[in-house]
């Protein structure tokens, strides 16, 4: 089975739907398996002093404005559900409250995620589970416990899920990236194990891909110098081209594990061995 790859937009479309459908464009024409989003209720994930303390943006000097900025309603998710339908590739959306995975239930989402900071929200894990829908797991933040405890919750529903490695940093450093951590999760809890990535460039999710994960996910972006936090974590679209393109390639060059002597070797062992008078 294919690796599941998701190009992650995040908030990096900066509230503008002309930039969310272009990074979209980017996805398909990469060849991508989805898209992802992240939904917010502000007032629930945040205190109110939070968001009335000081923000410098392009749309206000405070913590709400920013914020607010980069959250779609339900007329913009409207639009990219018909969006991603004519293009023809997945959607779905990580929720950091119970308010917003209500609202993610009002379309046909094929895949539910569970963000990092969110894995140690039993309530969310909870009602996500409940769904039944795939779900991907980011693991960032989280001691052994903490993951247990997901896994424990999603089994207990019996809905599918696949855990997948993070560093929570932005951008990761290459000496953070740990990715022999992708066998011992797949070993301690007998389950997929996928790659979520925030370093910059392509090699360490190369690496991830030798070990046999089941997905990878990537922020992606029209330009790293955009306004935006994630942005310079994030892959511009001539890479993500080459991304997946790579991806396909090694998935096809890690082969079956069983050594075979290839028909195409007979004629050049033959050559090769003849002062040894070695016949096949």
């Amino acid at each position: 089975m294919s690796i599941f790859i998701v190009a992650e937009v995040g908030i990096n479309h900066n509230g503008d739907m002309s930039i969310c459908k272009k990074l979209i464009n980017v996805a398909v024409e990469s060849g991508c398996d989805g898209v992802k989003f992240q939904k917010r209720d502000l007032d629930l994930v945040y205190t109110q002093e939070f968001l009335s303390s000081p923000r410098e943006s392009p749309w206000g000097t405070t913590q709400r404005e920013q914020k607010s900025r980069l959250e779609f309603d339900l007329d913009d998710y409207k639009e990219i559900d018909q969006y991603c339908k004519e293009k023809g590739i997945e959607w779905f959306a990580s929720a950091w409250d119970l308010n917003s995975q209500k609202f993610l239930q009002q379309f046909d989402c094929k895949y539910n995620k569970i963000a990092s900071a969110m894995i140690v929200y039993e309530d969310l894990l909870k009602m996500v589970a409940k769904e039944g829908k795939h779900t991907f797991i980011s693991t960032g933040m989280t001691t052994y416990d903490d993951i247990q405890k997901a896994v424990d919750i999603f089994r207990d529903e019996g809905c599918s899920f696949e855990l997948m490695h993070t560093i929570s940093t932005y951008p990761m450093k290459v000496e953070n990236a740990n990715l022999n951590i992708i066998n011992t999760l797949r070993s301690e809890y007998q389950c997929d194990v996928g790659y979520s990535g925030h370093e910059v460039g392509l090699s360490i999710s190369y690496a991830a891909v030798a070990l046999n994960i089941t997905s990878l996910e990537r922020h992606i972006t029209l330009d790293r110098a955009m306004y935006g936090s994630d942005q310079s974590a994030s892959v511009e679209p001539q890479g993500f081209r080459q991304l997946v393109i790579s991806v396909r390639s090694i998935e096809q060059a890690m082969g079956d594990g069983v050594k075979n002597f290839l028909e195409e070797e007979k004629p050049i062992a033959k050559n090769l061995r003849q002062h040894l008078g070695w016949s096949i």
